[in-house]
């Protein structure tokens, strides 16, 4: 499959998606919005599901490349900077990737789906631990560099992860 099929497919799904529900849009509603047949939209993907998860990693990759973000190097990435700054920094990278309007549009749709369809389920729950693990490794590396001292790493951790008023704190 052509990438430039493979986007038209992916963002027509998700167009159809914000504005209809997950649920309530067909494999055929999908191959007439590109204007393929089904059995051709089938080549591509064997399923919705296929396509959903699909989606949310052609999009994750497409968000992270438009906002730069890519492999930590933490000694380079921690240099001169308090652990304040290297915070406000992670959290701006994230929401630069999270921000973009096709991110935005595919995280409404999974969210508003999270409790009817498994694969959005699904998504949500690896997204989720994605960013616990991501923030582990990061107090680890802020640790190692002695910018901080957590007492009980994973509980301060999760708390970081989960509770949102630590953004206005940022």
């Amino acid at each position: 499959m052509s990438d430039t099929r493979k986007k038209e497919i992916i963002l027509a799904t998700l167009e159809l998606a914000a504005n209809k529900g997950l649920g309530n849009v067909s494999m055929n509603m999908i191959a007439d919005k590109v204007g393929i047949k089904k059995p051709s939209l089938y080549n591509h993907f064997s399923s919705k599901e296929e396509l959903v998860e699909v989606m949310y990693q052609f999009l994750s990759k497409e968000a992270k490349k438009t906002a730069n973000i890519g492999a930590i190097d933490y000694t380079t990435f921690f240099a001169g900077k308090s652990a304040l700054e290297i915070l406000r920094g992670i959290v701006k990278g994230y929401f630069n990737m999270n921000q973009q309007e096709h991110m935005i549009n595919f995280y409404k749709v999974i969210y508003s789906e999270r409790s009817l369809n498994p694969v959005a389920a699904k998504i949500v729950a690896e997204e989720t631990d994605r960013m616990i693990l991501a923030t582990k490794q990061l107090f680890y590396a802020m640790e190692v560099h002695k910018l901080l001292h957590f007492k009980k790493s994973r509980y301060e951790c999760s708390q970081f992860c989960d509770d949102n008023t630590w953004i206005n704190g940022l």
